[in-house]
């Protein structure tokens, strides 16, 4: 019984992401503002088409979801989605990470790993937070970029890759290239189209259709019947400015 229900809920919830969708969305990313019809309208150009992406926004703006959208979108949709957050990591084990190494490359390295562009071969990469990227690194991934080949630490062999790179970014790479602090061939090579997600407090029209698609996912979540909030609520919610964007109103 509790699996029966699982997957009613389950089915109900794909029916109403592909209702939002159809009226106020795309594969996820939902806004009725005229940002978001715009987003929207370039994220259907660019999906089904090679280009590099750079997706760029404050925190908590959706930047994730939206890479994903592109993936599922694209001739790859049936391949690997493959999310690697460059902040999260130590700069000593992110070249491991991105390109994989050979048992013996360095002190602890006890056996082969697959880094995440080999794994992600024939889907797409994400890399969030890539202006995080320390500049070693970035010279490497230009030229992986350039020659779609990789070579895992310690091994001669490169290795063919075929991947689509989305890179994402709160940081204003320009800046960041004025101040030496990020190559600029690189970022012309990963800034093929820029996707800008504003934050928002730039797009209010659309915090209560995001309001009740949270409210349905949850109520659903807990088999809980939530069906509206109070006007004062709304008020409130709808004039508040949402520092931590759409992951904080979530």
């Amino acid at each position: 019984l509790k699996a029966s229900t699982r997957l009613q809920l389950i089915r109900k919830n794909a029916v109403l992401q592909q209702q939002l969708d159809e009226k106020f969305g795309f594969e996820g990313v939902i806004g009725n503002s005229p940002q978001m019809h715009r987003l929207i309208e370039t994220l259907k150009a660019v999906s089904p088409t090679e280009a590099t992406v750079l997706i760029e926004g404050e925190n908590g703006t959706g930047k994730e979801l939206v890479a994903k959208a592109v993936h599922q979108n694209s001739p790859r949709k049936s391949k690997l989605f493959v999310p690697l957050n460059v902040a999260a990591l130590p700069s000593s084990t992110l070249e491991s990470e991105l390109f994989g190494h050979e048992a013996g490359a360095f002190t602890g390295a006890t056996m082969r790993r697959i880094g995440k562009f080999e794994f992600a071969n024939g889907g797409t990469l994400f890399l969030d937070e890539v202006g995080e990227m320390p500049p070693e690194t970035q010279v490497k991934l230009l030229r992986v970029l350039e020659e779609r080949k990789i070579t895992r630490l310690g091994a001669n062999e490169p290795i063919d890759v075929n991947v689509r790179l989305v890179a994402a970014t709160n940081a204003n790479l320009v800046k960041m290239v004025e101040k030496k602090q990020f190559r600029e061939d690189l970022y012309h090579r990963i800034n093929v189209v820029r996707i800008l997600l504003p934050p928002l407090r730039e797009r209010r029209e659309d915090i209560l259709l995001l309001l009740n698609h949270f409210r349905e996912q949850v109520s659903q979540r807990y088999n809980k019947q939530v069906h509206s909030f109070s006007k004062r609520a709304q008020t409130a919610l709808r004039l508040y400015d949402w520092p931590g964007n759409i992951r904080e109103l979530k």
